[in-house]
């Protein structure tokens, strides 16, 4: 009975050896994970434990702000407090989704909308934080701080945002920011969620040198996330200021008489190929953009008919129309095509080719010459010179001259404008080149497409005598320019008689009886060339009278400069639908006439410009002292 029982409780061997051997197995997992943990992945996991302790923020640096030449700010910043949401400790699952719910309601968010916010930045590393809210109300102020304890995640963060002029003032000069793309995000290292980058404009071409560089604060956090102490800090670095060659003066003169209007201006120093002022209407409030531009806005933007998106300076490609004919007359004189004191007989129109091209004055100009023919823009003088150069002369002058290819102006999205040959028609159309074809490009018409800054530099380089400054916008203050090219100079020389010819011809078309005889300035030597960039045919014309008049109307073109010898500077404009260029002309005058006004200003002795001051303060003062009298 005893042997039984001992027997009964006595463990079998076998089972025993299973016991030992499991004990062992797990003594050897405990000590590979032990090694793991502390020997192999020990820098990872300390990593893990001091980010659940330690909390880095970023210090978001201010974008540099953008100054005109004399230092007088254009486009600033002003302080915000956005919203972020830090993921390191965040989940994937049905608590995350009631979470981001809570968030949402409480901020005053679309919950649908943060989610896809969420989501669109999953494939960034957690420990990046991720801007769910631009611009806090004092709403929201007061909820995340009412809410530390139970949604940790939440943190206010102070930015500067953009602060542009109103009303789109030089709004296609500085452009606008936005918010970086997740594909941005992967092309480059230097972004993280929620930055804002230069998206159009000078924000987008300098926007190395304006964002500046962020800092980090690291602070110590407990279990819950909150805040418990406060670890060493990294400053921002600001972004770099940048001073233009835009003239505030002459920008504002510039604006309001374009005001209304749609078309561009570009005002330029012909010597050195600084933009002065430069114009693009219609144009968009750039402050939509500051924070986050609504979908309905920008579904706006991209389907007004008037496109103010598009910077017409650079970028609307036109014909010409008879400004064209400042190319035709250098190309002639420089090639020698006209014999001397040629003339030519308009009647008002002229056969070429079995065609009847018309004069845009229908009873004609009489006998015309040279001069005369730029004076008063006679059609049929020019369709004769288009006829003795030919279509392949006239592309090779205006090519040199600076058309059919992007100026280099320092904005993104520049156009390169057209000039026709017979090896371009070959290529674009498998066509030949009809001569017919070539009556209607010597007036700036048919294939011929130019914008105007391209036309601002030609003028300058004519009038220069064949020297080619690259337009840009960018002022060298000794930093700026260190890390960008300098602007080119090209040189295509003229003959002096060329030059001399071609400007006495645009001095005849303001101060003679010429076709911008409105727009004389007494005392300056102001020369241009106007022009009417046909839309439509007058059959077409007849064709179309369901639509406006305004629709129908010619573009109207102006190029100018001053003075006539060495000139200081040139202005292009266009209007669309402006009908004739002598209104261009106007405009153009307004802007020569503030340029010499400022300069006289600027040149009066100091004891003049403090007399003045002090009549204009003397009502002011006076007031002042009954008001001391009357106490």
């Amino acid at each position: 009975m005893s042997l039984w029982f001992e027997r009964e409780h006595e463990l079998p061997q076998a089972r025993l050896a299973v016991i030992q051997y499991g004990l062992v197995l797990v003594f050897i997992l405990l000590l590979a994970a032990f090694w793991d943990l502390q020997i192999l992945h020990s820098d990872h996991y300390l990593a893990l434990a001091e980010r659940n302790r330690i909390r880095n923020l970023p210090i978001i640096a201010p974008r540099g702000r953008i100054l005109d030449r004399e230092g007088r700010i254009l486009v600033d910043n002003y302080p915000s407090f956005s919203i972020w949401m830090l993921r390191e400790n965040s989940s994937n699952g049905e608590s995350n989704g009631n979470r981001l719910r809570e968030i949402a309601e409480g901020l005053g968010m679309d919950p649908a909308a943060l989610e896809a916010r969420v989501a669109e930045f999953a494939e960034v590393p957690k420990h990046q934080p991720i801007l769910i809210k631009e611009e806090a109300t004092t709403a929201d102020v007061a909820f995340v701080e009412s809410h530390r304890a139970d949604l940790p995640e939440l943190e206010l963060l102070m930015v500067q945002r953009r602060l542009y002029p109103r009303n789109g003032f030089l709004a296609s000069v500085a452009g606008y920011v936005g918010e970086v793309s997740p594909e941005q995000l992967k092309q480059n290292d230097r972004y993280r969620p929620g930055d804002y980058v230069g998206k159009s404009g000078l924000e987008r071409q300098y926007n190395d040198l304006l964002m500046g560089e962020d800092g980090m604060r690291r602070m110590v956090v407990n279990s819950a996330g909150k805040e418990v102490g406060r670890l060493q800090q990294k400053d921002a670095v600001p972004g770099h200021p940048i001073k233009l060659t835009i003239d505030y003066d002459l920008q504002v003169v510039a604006e309001e008489a374009m005001a209304n209007r749609k078309g561009a201006v570009v005002a330029m120093d012909p010597r050195n190929g600084e933009v002065l002022a430069m114009v693009s209407r219609p144009a968009p409030d750039p402050n939509l953009f500051a924070v986050r531009v609504k979908p309905e806005d920008w579904k706006a933007l991209n389907q007004d008919p008037d496109h103010p998106l598009l910077n017409r300076a650079i970028q609307a490609q036109l014909a010409p129309g008879s400004v064209f004919k400042v190319i035709l007359a250098t190309a002639a004189m420089e090639t020698k095509a006209l014999r001397p004191g040629f003339t030519v007989n308009c009647s008002g129109s002229a056969n070429f080719y079995g065609n009847v091209f018309h004069c845009w004055r229908p009873h004609g100009h009489g006998v015309v010459n040279f001069h005369r023919a730029i004076t008063e823009s006679c059609d049929v003088f020019f369709y004769n010179v288009g006829k003795i150069l030919g279509i392949d002369r006239i592309a090779y002058y205006a090519h040199k001259l600076g058309l059919g290819k992007p100026t280099g102006i320092d904005l993104p999205g520049e156009e390169a404008g057209l000039i026709p040959s017979e090896e371009w028609k070959m290529r674009r159309f498998n066509q030949r080149w009809w001569p017919g074809e070539t009556i209607s490009v010597a007036i700036g018409q048919g294939a011929v497409q130019v914008t105007p800054i391209q036309l601002a530099r030609t003028l300058a380089g004519i009038a220069s005598g064949g020297t080619f400054a690259q337009p840009h916008l960018l002022m060298d203050d000794g930093k700026a320019l260190a890390k960008y090219p300098s602007p080119r100079v090209e040189r295509f020389p003229l003959q002096e008689t060329t030059v001399e010819e071609v400007t006495l011809g645009m001095w005849g078309v303001v101060n003679e009886n010429g076709t911008a005889a409105a727009s004389r300035i007494q005392g300056i030597e102001f020369c241009g060339k106007t022009g009417t960039a046909q839309l439509i045919s007058e059959t077409g014309r007849v064709k179309a009278r369901g639509k406006t008049e305004r629709n129908l109307a010619h573009n109207a073109w102006f190029i100018g400069y001053a003075p006539r010898r060495n000139p200081a500077i040139v202005v292009a404009v266009l209007i669309e639908h402006g009908e004739h260029g002598s209104l261009a002309a106007i405009v153009a005058r307004d802007i020569v006439r503030a340029y010499y006004e400022k300069k006289a200003r600027q040149q009066e002795p100091d004891y003049r410009v403090e007399m003045r001051r002090i009549q204009e303060l003397a009502p002011s003062l006076a007031a002042v002292g009954e008001v001391a009298e009357h106490r």
